[in-house]
């Protein structure tokens, strides 16, 4: 796998507004700031997924398999901008014209790695360095990957790297305001709501409100990523599979 060197670019601040020579009131200095790095298409190895950058040639049919899994599998699609695909050669061919060559967004395949077969899709989108904002988007999971730990490692996997690696200070979510499973996702996961732009997009022919979420580095760093590890790790489920701890529980505690 090929690696990344560490940034270290936290940009905690005990204020977040201070006053000018004016009077006035503004944010506070980030003296040490850098613009975080362009995310890399790389393989991102977790305990129970990875992620590969996605390959028509490679991925496909497998996805599409795996799209056609489950009760009503056109449903996965209701909320986003492309699909349902009613052939594997219309799926195949924006794969292989579209999801493939975009640098942004930058779209990587979710790997069961007891399968070792391609069960999903996630992409950072909205990549932004200079500002250090990255968003965590396209997220297509089939009913082989839906609730499951592969799932839940998947979104963390570019969250690490996004923060760890390439130095980012804010990870965005972003859905249909009536997307109630990607709502509940976003908070399951830690992020914070900060609002609803309406009339945000014409999709589909139809309008979409869309709900803003985000993770800032500050909070990642002091309960976000732990929350995830402890929540992977093997001992946190049992002989059944079952979890011992929920990470909605583990995201939000603050840690003392």
């Amino acid at each position: 796998m090929e690696s990344v060197d560490l940034v270290q670019n936290t940009t905690v601040a005990t204020t977040t507004t201070t006053i000018n020579q004016y009077g006035q009131e503004i944010g506070v200095g980030l003296p040490d700031w850098k613009p975080a790095q362009s995310p890399q298409r790389i393989v991102l190895d977790g305990q129970y997924c990875r992620l590969e950058p996605l390959i028509a040639d490679q991925h496909a049919v497998e996805l599409y398999e795996a799209f056609q899994a489950g009760t009503n599998p056109d449903k996965t699609w209701t909320y986003m901008a492309n699909g349902p695909f009613n052939t594997y050669e219309s799926y195949y061919d924006i794969v292989k014209t579209v999801f493939e060559v975009t640098k942004d967004p930058m779209h990587f395949a979710v790997i069961d790695k007891q399968t070792n077969k391609a069960v999903g899709t996630i992409a950072f989108i909205r990549i932004d360095p200079k500002n250090g904002s990255i968003e965590v988007g396209s997220v297509v999971f089939s009913a082989l990957l839906k609730r499951t730990r592969q799932s839940s490692e998947a979104v963390f996997l570019l969250m690490k790297y996004a923060f760890d690696q390439l130095g980012y200070r804010r990870f965005e979510w972003k859905c249909d305001s009536l997307n109630e499973l990607s709502r509940k996702a976003a908070d399951r996961y830690g992020f914070t709501f900060e609002g609803t732009f309406r009339q945000a997009i014409v999709y589909k022919g139809r309008n979409r409100d869309t709900n803003w979420y985000s993770i800032l580095d500050s909070e990642y760093n002091a309960r976000i990523r732990a929350a995830f590890v402890q929540w992977l790790d093997p001992n946190n489920f049992g002989a059944d599979g079952q979890q011992v701890c929920r990470l909605s529980d583990l995201t939000k505690a603050q840690l003392l």
